[in-house]
């Protein structure tokens, strides 16, 4: 559906905001998957459980900020705290050698894990909060389509500063500071443009809405009280529990295929940029038609029925090409598609909902997936089980998580009509 007139510059705002996170992000996310193998990827359970904690730790603390600070003031609090985290990694690791860099390359790993969950958690909660639910299916797509392009951006700089001109890793933390810091100047110029243009409801303007409550503790009353938020949290934990199965491998086959930590960070790159320009492709010319065909319902059914058939593919050919196929596949897929639509389900709930619950789900139950995921092959391995059989269940696990979706887009047709 095309955006009105008066939809434009804001969604256009919302695309240059989330450019800016991705381009931060994925300038990063090399650095973090290198450190994350640097001493084998076996220790990739170990870091993911200690993310887990970490995002137990900071799910409560943003949850009682939220509940005391108007969004106008955390969202962009928010991402300069991280801004300020950034340059501290960066005198650490400028400071640092041996096995001290490493040590602190694994606190960064941890740190970026958490850091991206709820950056763009709180992204897509501004967004709803700007468009609602009914406005959101025209401007999701135009903000996610700035992310793709923000994503390009960071991994083909990532690429080319770590592959080709040989440049540290903290000097690239360094460039992150500026794009993040883009991203508050966007989220400043969104809030002014809301305040401004925003009318009572019904006189066909950007409606105000309220800010959360008080209570920390509102956003797991919620998902307790809701048979739609908890299913959306399972949705999310066998999402993630899938998609590590696959990125344990993806850890394995580069490790060893790359000794060298710049040769990694550009082989993680490679992987970054084309899973992004399919996301673009998918965007442009194929997410639209799927939601005209199917609907939001028959879209969450596409990404589960890829793991399907992805690890399918890799029970019958376990090797490189296939499992790196399948990890740009089913990364361009869901960024395109199924991101934009799970987003598209908090929009007719209220504040609690979008600024706790999501965070709630979209931060820990999402690394509590992680988890699952990461420490399944090494129980395999400890019990004598060959490495072959993670992909078959993990292809078991995808069936249950289609059932899931099914009865997710049937809750989310029952309770949306009733939001009002």
């Amino acid at each position: 559906m095309a955006l009105k007139r008066e939809e434009l510059a804001p969604a256009l705002l919302c695309a240059a905001y989330f450019f800016c996170l991705l381009l931060c992000y994925y300038l990063l996310r090399p650095v973090r998957e290198a450190f994350g193998i640097s001493r084998g990827y076996e220790n990739l359970p170990w870091l993911m459980t200690g993310t887990l904690i970490a995002m137990a730790l900071a799910s409560p603390l943003f949850a009682v900020f939220a509940s005391r600070v108007p969004r106008r003031v955390f969202v962009p609090w928010t991402y300069r705290f991280f801004g300020v985290n950034i340059v501290v990694f960066c005198v650490l690791l400028l400071a640092s050698s041996g096995a001290a860099r490493t040590n602190i390359g694994y606190a960064f790993y941890i740190w970026l894990s958490v850091f991206n969950l709820f950056v763009v958690s709180v992204f897509w909660a501004v967004v709803a909060d700007v468009f609602g639910p009914d406005r959101g299916r025209r401007a999701f797509a135009v903000a996610a389509v700035g992310g793709t392009l923000g994503a390009i951006a960071g991994a083909w700089a990532s690429k080319h500063l770590s592959g080709t001109m040989k440049l540290d890793a903290p000097y690239l933390l360094l460039l992150a500071v500026v794009p993040l810091e883009c991203a508050c100047q966007c989220v400043r110029l969104l809030r002014r443009w809301f305040d401004e243009r925003a009318g009572a409801p019904g006189d066909g303007r950007l409606a105000r809405t309220a800010e959360p409550t008080g209570d920390p503790l509102a956003g797991l009353k919620l998902i307790a009280a809701s048979p739609f938020l908890a299913t959306i949290g399972l949705f999310m934990l066998l999402f993630t529990t899938a998609g590590t199965l696959l990125y344990m491998e993806q850890g394995r086959v580069i490790g060893a295929a790359f000794a060298d930590e710049g040769d990694r960070r550009a082989a993680f790159a490679t992987i970054d940029m084309w899973a992004n320009i399919v996301t673009l492709l998918a965007q442009l010319f194929l997410a639209g038609r799927v939601m005209r065909v199917l609907g939001p319902r028959g879209a969450l059914l596409i990404l589960p029925l890829v793991y399907v058939g992805g690890f399918v593919a890799l029970i019958l050919a376990p090797v490189y090409g296939t499992m790196a196929v399948f990890q740009v596949a089913r990364r361009g897929l869901h960024y395109a598609i199924d991101r934009p639509v799970r987003e598209l389900l908090f929009a007719h709930l209220s504040a609690d909902a979008r600024y706790k619950s999501k965070t709630f789900i979209d931060t820990f139950v999402y690394r509590a997936g992680d988890m699952v995921g990461g420490w399944t092959p090494i129980a395999f391995k400890s019990l004598g089980l060959a490495t072959t059989v993670v992909a078959p269940v993990a292809a078991g696990l995808s069936v249950v998580w289609l059932g899931v979706a099914a009865l997710l887009g049937w809750l989310w047709a029952r309770e949306r009509p009733t939001a009002g």
